[in-house]
């Protein structure tokens, strides 16, 4: 039996107000956005969104749980449960997720990150505590995992696992600054970044 329409109108509001605030954060950035655009774009009354969202901060937290943090938690999920070897995983499931983040959302909460987030480091902190450390440990379980199984050798990898998402980070840069100018194959340049770390990290058999 279908639910009532007003019942999954009030469900679908977090959703639609978060949409709305990706749309304002991204025009406006975060210093520059209020909540009553917020508000307007989703079609709600001020004191609606207050009641899901107390301020302008919880607003934006919402945004990245919304669009960035399910990637992580599946990724960190995968990585938790797989029965690939490393190698596999990192050219299956990884790659799947290193190329799907420059097309997505994530590249304009990282520009917000970039171009704001000296003048706010509790969100800063809280982005690094809640979605980039966790993506980093998982990475450091999945290198060790692939020394201790003998698949990769010690490397800088394990002291950086940042070397395997730079590639990520910089086509989102690209995207965001060059791309009217001169086109990235974004899917193609992660893939080679991946290929030539794997290719410096696998022990090679005789």
């Amino acid at each position: 039996m279908a639910e009532p329409r007003f019942q999954r109108r009030k469900e679908d509001r977090p959703a639609e107000i978060t949409q709305a605030a990706l749309a304002a954060f991204a025009e406006k950035g975060y210093a520059g956005t209020r909540v009553d655009d917020v508000a307007k774009r989703a079609g709600v009354s001020k004191g609606l969104l207050y009641l899901y969202f107390k301020t302008k901060e919880d607003l934006f937290k919402a945004v990245i749980r919304s669009f960035l943090s399910p990637r992580i938690d599946a990724l960190i999920s995968n990585i938790e449960e797989t029965e690939l070897s490393a190698e596999e995983f990192v050219r299956g499931p990884f790659l799947e997720f290193a190329t799907s983040l420059p097309k997505s959302p994530a590249k304009i909460l990282v520009r917000l990150m970039i171009a704001e987030g000296p003048k706010h480091p509790d969100l800063i902190a809280w982005y690094w505590d809640n979605v980039v450390s966790r993506a980093l440990d998982a990475l450091r379980t999945l290198i060790k995992r692939g020394v201790d199984n003998g698949e990769f050798r010690k490397s800088a990898l394990d002291e950086f696992p940042q070397l395997l998402i730079t590639p990520i980070f910089f086509s989102m840069v690209w995207t965001l600054l060059f791309q009217p100018h001169t086109d990235l194959d974004t899917d193609r340049f992660i893939e080679a970044h991946v290929e030539m770390v794997l290719d410096s990290i696998k022990v090679k058999y005789q």
